[in-house]
């Protein structure tokens, strides 16, 4: 494609570091990149702890070891997200709950979660859509009312706030992603932010294996052995290397994307104004990343029409999640006669734009153009 929908890149020191670390004879995980880049998020983002892993779905993995899940407990999670935001929990034995979204911004509606708990439940994992909060006050109010544990799924949050606050440190948990898709790449790789000092301690042996080993190396146990549950959750030196000069970066990152957003906001508002399509909403309460540009049609038809005429003038541009409810798998916990209007209607609609750090403003300008001529508006 002339204009793929995403497209890798190098912004600073990633193969001097990689370089570095070869040199230096450390690949394994929890090297000096590892740490930087945890030192990193923890001042850029005010977080407690943050542990380095292969991929968001390790520290959601992780995130829900720590909820101390028992089988049959519920935990209440959008439809429309990633499948590793449910697999995590359901690992453990834990019972789906699907809430629907707002139209809005895509995100879960907080105004339908209360309606969902029951005694069994006992986590909400908020889902920040596109790099834009959910409404965090409302879910933790309701966190704090039931006794209930939050896990944000920050995959595309990095850099994102809500009310100032970074996303990913205002439930007890959270969880970032670096796969290539994302503002901030690695490849793969992920990480996990532990908000509540009770779970860093048990957090690092989850990650090393089940064993203390990170005690050892603090010189805090004389040897280390096994004493929990865990996995083999590190990223490799080679991905953090990569990844710490990105975010070194992140400001530069951040900034381009944002000039992404905004140049396409204001080349479609027009045809917004014109009841052609709709875009994105983003609440006064948020500070959005720039991570996604979507826009909604008037229907799957339209949509489906609209990707192949890209594809056609060499554009890849995408749809996103089938909602997890009405996947095979999700099912199996969902009565088939329980729909999740919002969810359903929403994600038959909704198409991402190509956007990526080194779009060009003739990209974006033939994007909509195309977009124009497929509309017959030119």
């Amino acid at each position: 494609m002339q204009i793929p929908f995403n497209k890798p890149f190098i912004v600073g020191k990633e193969l001097y570091y990689i370089e570095q670390a070869v040199k230096e004879g450390n690949l394994a995980g929890d090297g000096p990149f590892t740490k930087k880049c945890a030192a990193w998020m923890e001042n850029s983002f005010a977080a407690k702890r943050v542990l380095l892993v292969h991929s968001c779905t390790a520290a959601l993995e992780i995130a829900a070891i720590l909820c101390d899940l028992q089988p049959g407990d519920e935990v209440i999670v959008p439809s429309y997200t990633f499948v590793s935001t449910v697999n995590a929990f359901v690992l453990r034995g834990a019972k789906p709950v699907f809430c629907d979204i707002r139209s809005d911004t895509m995100n879960m509606d907080e105004n339908k979660i209360e309606e969902l708990i029951t005694p069994l439940t006992k986590v909400i994992v908020p889902v920040h859509y596109a790099g834009v909060a959910c409404n965090m006050d409302k879910i933790m109010r309701l966190a704090v009312k039931y006794n209930l544990l939050v896990v944000e799924d920050a995959a595309q949050g990095v850099c994102s706030r809500y009310k100032g606050q970074a996303l990913g440190t205002i439930g007890h948990l959270g969880c970032y992603s670096f796969h290539e898709t994302k503002n901030f790449i690695s490849g793969e790789g992920g990480a996990l932010a532990i908000n509540d000092c009770r779970f860093i301690e048990r957090a690092e042996i989850i990650r090393e294996k089940g064993t203390d080993r990170s005690k050892f190396f603090r010189g805090q146990v004389d040897k280390y052995t096994w004493v929990d549950i865990g996995s083999s959750y590190l990223a490799s030196e080679l991905t953090a290397a990569f990844l710490y000069a990105q975010l070194e970066e992140a400001d530069k990152i951040t900034k381009k994307r944002h000039e992404i957003w905004k140049q396409y906001l204001q080349l479609l508002l027009p045809l917004e104004a014109a009841g052609i399509l709709r875009l994105p909403v983003i609440p006064d309460a948020c500070t959005h990343n720039g991570h996604m540009f979507y826009i909604l049609l008037e229907s799957q038809t339209v949509r489906a029409a609209l990707i192949a005429h890209f594809k056609l003038h060499d554009i890849m541009a995408v749809f996103h999640y089938i909602p997890l409810h009405s996947s095979p798998m999700g099912k199996s916990f969902w009565p088939e006669e329980k729909h999740l209007p919002v969810t359903e209607n929403m994600s038959e609609r909704l198409l991402r734009l190509p956007c990526y750090y080194e779009l060009t403003d003739s990209d974006i300008r033939k994007v909509i153009s195309e977009i124009k001529l497929f509309f017959k508006i030119i």
